[in-house]
């Protein structure tokens, strides 16, 4: 595995933006996530890095050297796509088998299956490996996609929101193997999503892209508990950060215009009294959607609460984010 750093990196396409002076390291070992919307310059990203786009300026290292003049091939990443990308006509087995083949790894045939059988059997895939990809689950051919990149055993693995296909259960399932795996090979990987779940359960560390600027980067815990602007609060955080205007419940520093309220860090039986909209009753806690003098509220509760719509509960904040006209932290 190996350190990749990004110097100053842009890249446009015609008058759009995809990235702007991105500056980042990404640790050796490291699980970084980037997270952004739509359009952000997260996949552009990637593919720079691959090499599949040429930057307009700037410089990435790879392992120690600069890989500007390196071809994809030989920038040594591996890289999923959100669709599986498998070769239909052939096994699991030669799906799996195919990147070792290259003439730039000459992979000797009983490395090959030693890697390929190792990958399956991490995968929990092994029961598959004579099946073709057409007759597998869209689960088990993303298992099979992440194994093609697995078995190369490169410097850094690149993600590309590979999970966004599946359905609930098995995302649920695929994130935590992911995880394990990476910790395991203590691998380098940059994955990419706007699933603000993916970024705070895997990620060692987190990179906020806004129209093409890296805005802050650190561990999830840092970019949820300290956001340094409104755009990096609303992007972790679920449900999502509660924003109103700062004079609504006073005290807030001069040059606040709005606070953020975590819906864990609202305390209930003092303090404003809320009109209670709608309850989503979770097992394990209560989610109460509150009307606050024309402002939409979201809070917890002990899964014990009875609340019911048309109910009043006075609420106030605990230790509220606060932000100036340009959404920017008041620290």
């Amino acid at each position: 595995m190996a350190e990749v750093i990004l110097k100053n990196l842009s890249k446009s396409f015609g008058k759009d933006v995809g990235i702007e002076d991105v500056t980042m390291t990404i640790p050796d070992g490291a699980f970084v996530v980037l997270l952004g919307p739509t359009g952000a310059g997260k996949t552009t990203t990637l593919r720079l890095i691959s090499g599949l786009e040429k930057p307009d300026q700037g410089e990435i290292w790879i392992g120690g050297r600069n890989v500007g003049t390196e071809t994809p091939a030989q920038r040594d990443v591996a890289m999923v796509f959100q669709q599986y990308s498998l070769y239909p006509h052939l096994t699991v087995r030669d799906n799996l088998a195919f990147p070792l083949k290259s003439p730039i790894l000459n992979t000797p045939p009983d490395e090959i299956t030693r890697k390929v059988n190792e990958v399956a059997e991490v995968l929990q895939i092994s029961h598959k490996l004579d099946n073709k990809a057409t007759a597998l689950s869209g689960g088990e051919m993303q298992r099979v996609s992440i194994g093609r990149a697995l078995v190369r055993e490169p410097s850094i693995y690149l993600m590309d929101e590979p999970l966004s296909s599946l359905d609930a259960k098995l995302r649920t399932d695929l994130r935590v193997e992911l995880k394990r795996i990476q910790a395991n090979l203590g691998a380098t990987l940059l994955y990419v999503t706007h699933d603000q779940i993916e970024a705070m359960t895997m990620a060692t560390h987190v990179g906020v892209l806004d129209h093409g600027k890296l805005v802050q980067f650190g561990t999830p815990r840092e970019i949820y508990e300290n956001p340094n602007s409104l755009y990096v609060a609303s992007r972790l955080g679920l449900p999502r950060i509660n924003i109103v205007p700062a004079d609504l419940f006073g005290g807030a520093p001069a040059g606040a215009r709005q606070i953020g309220m975590r819906p864990e860090h609202i305390t209930q039986g003092e303090g404003l009294e809320a009109e209670v909209q709608r309850v989503e009753h979770l097992g394990d806690q209560n989610r109460l959607h509150l009307n606050l003098q024309g402002h939409a509220i979201t809070t917890i509760a002990d899964p014990a609460t009875d609340y019911q719509p048309g109910a009043a509960l006075k609420i106030k904040p605990k230790d509220p984010l606060c932000f100036d006209a340009q959404g920017q932290r008041i620290r």
